[in-house]
């Protein structure tokens, strides 16, 4: 049985960085992720990713608006290679999480690929994806699992017509329509992405009000200093009552 100071599951944002301080520390240092890549919900299908396409959508619609013109850039002929687009985020994701998998060997962290469960005070039972089980015995323990989404009763996300904030960063081609349920900045975020790229979009929000848990001053800095979101061409409809008209 293997044994170590200090065990990480996840390597998230959270683990990566508590297990290359851990080892920087002296300890000697496991890290354990379920998925096959490392960097956790932020680099592989949260955070970055989001980011990269908003980017992308962003250039797209200065260009297609004719804003670049003032610059002295003329664009009469625009078009959206989304298969491009797509390739430009995996490849984004896939350099960043390649550099956290090089910051664990230089900082010699032993990753473990698997699922971790803990069956005593002192031993963490990984199972891979052969199924095949093995037990790692640990002083110390970090978890760091993070988030997975969540679903509203009477929906099945099948990724496909119904996406998770996962899907949304995969859709093809750019939806006529998409309607997102729940107006905070993930979100907010993903259907500015598809609003920029041609979707008509509508959120669904039960609160009164978007990015409800944000301080007024981060809403009002999401509304680019007073720009409504209907000036963005995207529809908000908090407290609605009635859905079947947007379907």
């Amino acid at each position: 049985m293997s044994s170590f100071d200090f065990v990480v599951i996840g390597s998230g944002p959270g683990g990566y960085t508590g297990a290359i301080r851990a080892a920087q520390l002296g300890y000697s240092v496991a890290i354990i992720e379920k998925d096959p890549t490392l960097g956790g919900t932020c680099l592989n299908v949260g955070c970055i990713p989001s980011k990269v396409m908003l980017e992308s959508s962003e250039h797209y619609a200065t260009a297609k608006k004719g804003q670049l013109q003032k610059h002295g850039v003329e664009t009469s002929t625009v078009s959206l290679n989304l298969n491009t687009l797509l390739k430009r985020k995996d490849s984004v994701v896939k350099e960043l999480t390649q550099g956290v998998a090089f910051l664990m060997k230089k900082n010699k962290v032993q990753v473990i690929q698997g699922k971790g469960k803990f069956v005593s005070t002192s031993q963490i039972e990984i199972t891979n994806k052969e199924n095949k089980k093995a037990t790692i015995s640990f002083k110390k323990a970090l978890i760091a699992t993070g988030s997975v989404p969540n679903s509203i009763p009477g929906v099945t996300i099948d990724e496909d017509r119904v996406v998770s904030s996962t899907g949304a960063l995969s859709l093809s081609p750019v939806p006529k329509k998409l309607i997102v349920i729940g107006a905070g900045y993930i979100g907010l975020e993903l259907g500015s992405v598809w609003n920029k790229l041609g979707s008509e979009v509508h959120v669904l929000e039960y609160a009164n009000g978007n990015l409800i848990t944000a301080d007024d001053d981060m809403i009002f800095l999401s509304n680019d200093k007073g720009e409504s979101w209907t000036e963005k061409q995207i529809n908000i409809l908090d407290q609605p009552t009635n859905f079947t008209s947007l379907v």
